[in-house]
């Protein structure tokens, strides 16, 4: 009884199987052949019930009454086999079947046959019948190099096993009796004849009736395998790192894939054109937290690093950290949403920022700074904010690839200076949009752990962890008030006038573009969920043309139209407070602010200062001069609030606004007041200049440009305490200064003097 108790190993099968995965709803995402070169997938739970009744009646009728053997078959056979003197005929019941596949390699002598016999018996004691047929349909041959039920009804007809017809369940019941079979354009009339028999037992023992027995004899055979689907290879092999050999039911939802696949080969096609052949794309459901979408590549060739997984690959990420800055500076009560920001030539050091259409508006309102992805602002932001407090923000988002401290990036940190990936991007979207839904879900209050990985294996779920009155990263005001300003972002050309549509959604979004070309991103973002997508070249190489809103923007509004519509998100009123504001500054409207209007700030905004750019100014009845005491009397005197601008930033901002209106110049008869201000237009803060050569070969001049608060006042300019002569209203200054250092200095007919140290390189 040990000797029989033991003599059955443990574990029948050992042979390593193909990594296969699923969508969320059991359909084939694509598998990897096993290590052996078998198509062999893992085991299922059960035996498709058409196969299950073809395979009974073809192999073994009274599997469900024998103990493991059939002793009525087993005397036929022996006596055919007898009689003949060869083998014309088994009598192994399924369960023996199961021992003999196990057993690879052995003779098919009596003796074996004995032994196949005992440890049969021994199995129907230890597994059910539905188990035992499992095994035997897992592990069964059909032919070439596939193995198992599962692999053959997708080698072979291409779907599922339970969606095989009757006729096609009933060819591969008769394979594993003669695998050989199916080779293409060998044995088809064999196979056909022993199907259709099949078919006929079947009719006429009333399993089938005589309607679908007409039909089923008249289908064809497989005349070639079929490649298995490709639906996310990317995926597969990410998987397949971890859990190799098993099958894996994922988060993807099948019908985005393919409507996401279709959108990006349709993209690919065009973009390939201009030598631009990768593409990856991610779609998040912020919700749950699950992969609904994972495309690691576009379908290019080997040639253009085809198998690249490009989602979790870092690279340059141009703008799109932006948001994260602004919404940084929201969260810390540093800016209100549309306070008016600085966008003049900048320099720090040798480091000089320029906006995308190398164009400067003087100030511009924070949420347009940011919708209009302007680099100056942000940089000046991010000097104004801190560059170690913004790090730390970016470090709680988890980046991975933020592998180096705060001053190695530098003010290019929020450019493009630092690397990331679309997975922690796309995660950390979607974390906050998910705080934002969870704050006004569960009584103004956060989850400690809104910041986590998202999921693509079904069996696994988030944990949010607990709730809590403290933030995780950043409060729901400021990301409510940060995609409110990512919504404003303009669309690509052919959805510019989303807005007059019905059908549209809002979403915000962001688009980014690394230095030199290489690397195009849109993310978007709406309260269920995010969509990711970078353009480029895996090896690096840039091209004219490869910028976000113009290749990745395009495929990304693809995506989102072709996901369910979602509301816009709720405001999250208990992180906000109802302020005026100043609507010509954006800061808080101040006693002289003279246009307010109430607007819903962050509660940490209340701490920002009121608006530094209205001041009283003091005018004479007509409004047209400045006046004081010393020329007017104090009933005469007209008190009104100015919007006025630093020189700098007034100079290019009254290029894009007609309506702003300059002090008025002080009445001849009145003393002047103090307050004289003048800055340098060009050079500004740049201490090396090249002076380029025209065709004749000549030197070209260096043109010297200053800003004054009082343009009609006169301006002396000196080189080197040398006068060179003076300007008035319009303060230009061509020079031709010998190489080497220089000083400029220039002064107002008041006495107000500037100077600027200056190299001339030739």
């Amino acid at each position: 009884m040990l000797i029989y108790y033991f003599c059955l190993p443990q574990q029948l099968f050992k042979d390593p199987t193909a990594t296969v995965i699923t969508s969320n709803s059991d359909k084939l995402l694509g598998a990897l052949i096993a290590k052996d070169g078998q198509w062999r997938f893992p085991a299922s739970d059960s035996v498709p019930d058409k196969f299950k009744t073809c395979i009974l009646q073809f192999e073994d009728e009274y599997f469900y009454k024998h103990p493991g053997f059939n002793p009525i078959s087993i005397f036929k056979a022996l006596k055919g086999n007898l009689s003949s003197g060869s083998v014309k005929r088994g009598g192994s019941t399924i369960t023996q079947q199961v021992i003999r596949l196990s057993r690879k390699g052995q003779s098919r002598t009596y003796f074996e046959k004995f032994k196949e016999l005992i440890l049969a018996t021994r199995l129907e004691f230890r597994l059910s019948k539905d188990d035992i047929l499992n095994l035997y349909a897992s592990h069964a041959p059909f032919g070439g190099n596939v193995v198992g039920i599962d692999a053959a009804s997708w080698r072979y007809f291409n779907r599922n096993a339970s969606d095989l017809s009757w006729a096609e369940s009933a060819t591969l019941a008769v394979l594993p009796n003669a695998p050989s079979l199916i080779y293409p354009g060998k044995n088809q009339k064999r196979l056909l004849n022993k199907r259709n028999r099949l078919l006929k037992k079947l009719f006429e023992n009333g399993t089938i009736d005589e309607l679908t027995y007409d039909l089923s004899i008249i289908e064809g055979l497989p005349q070639k395998p079929y490649p298995l689907p490709q639906i996310a290879p990317h995926l597969l092999q990410k998987i397949a790192r971890k859990n190799k050999g098993e099958r894996i039911k994922t988060t993807i939802k099948v019908s985005l894939q393919e409507q996401t696949n279709a959108i990006v080969k349709q993209h690919y096609n065009l973009l390939k054109q201009n030598e631009i052949y990768n593409i990856s794309v991610l779609v998040l459901d912020v919700n749950t937290r699950e992969v609904l979408t994972y495309i690691g590549n576009s379908p290019t060739d080997n040639a253009h690093q085809k198998s690249v997984d490009i989602i979790d690959k870092p690279r340059s990420t141009g703008s799109i950290l932006k948001p994260f800055l602004y919404a940084s500076m929201l969260d810390a009560g540093d800016l209100l949403p549309n306070t008016l920001v600085a966008d003049v030539p900048t320099q720090f050091g040798s480091y000089q920022p320029e906006n995308f259409n190398k164009s400067y508006d003087g100030a511009v309102f924070a949420n347009e700074a940011l919708s209009r992805s302007l680099n100056v602002p942000a940089v000046r932001m991010l000097q104004d904010f801190g560059l170690d407090r913004f790090y730390h923000y970016l470090k709680q988002l988890q980046l991975k690839d933020l592998k180096y401290n705060a001053n190695h990036y530098g003010l290019s940190l929020v450019l493009g200076g630092a690397e990331s990936n679309l997975w922690d991007l796309c995660k950390s979207y979607s974390a906050m949009a998910s705080t934002l839904n969870h704050f006004n879900a569960n009584s103004s209050q956060y989850f400690t752990n809104e910041f986590c990985q998202p999921i693509y294996n079904s069996k696994q779920s988030i944990d949010f962890g607990k709730l809590t009155n403290e933030k995780t990263v950043f409060d729901a005001a400021s990301i409510y008030l940060t995609f409110e300003s990512m919504k404003q972002v303009n669309r690509p050309e052919s959805d510019e006038s989303w807005g007059f549509y019905d059908s549209s959604q809002e979403i915000a979004w962001k688009t980014g573009t690394s230095f030199g070309f290489r690397d195009a991103w849109a993310i978007g973002t709406t309260k269920d969920y995010v969509v990711g997508v970078w353009v480029g070249n895996a090896d690096g190489e840039g091209r004219p043309g490869l910028v976000g809103v113009q290749t990745a923007a395009p495929i990304l509004f693809d995506v989102f139209d072709v996901l369910p519509k979602s509301e816009w998100f709720a405001k999250p009123y208990d992180e906000m407070l109802e302020v005026n504001i100043c609507k010509k500054s954006g800061y808080r409207a101040s006693s002289i602010c003279d246009n307010t209007e109430l607007r819903y700030i962050q509660v940490s905004g209340q701490k920002t200062e009121p608006c530094p750019f209205h001041q009283l100014v003091h005018l004479d009845t007509s409004e047209r001069y400045q006046v004081n005491s010393s020329c007017e009397a104090f009933s005469n005197i007209n008190n009104k609030p100015w919007f006025v601008l630093p020189p700098l930033q007034a100079y290019y901002f009254k290029t894009k606004n007609p309506f702003y209106k300059a002090l008025p110049p002080y009445r001849g008869d009145c003393a002047e007041a103090s307050g004289i201000s003048m800055e340098f237009i060009y050079p500004n803060q740049q201490s090396t200049i090249f002076l380029p050569k025209n065709f004749d070969g000549n030197t070209n001049d260096l043109v010297l440009k200053v800003a004054h608060s009082k343009p009609e006042l006169e301006l002396y300019w000196y080189i080197d305490n040398q006068f060179i002569g003076s300007t008035k209203d319009i303060h230009d200054m061509a020079v031709l200064p010998s190489s080497g250092e220089h000083m400029i200095t220039v002064m107002d007919e008041l006495g107000n003097e500037l100077k600027h140290k200056i190299t001339i390189s030739e």
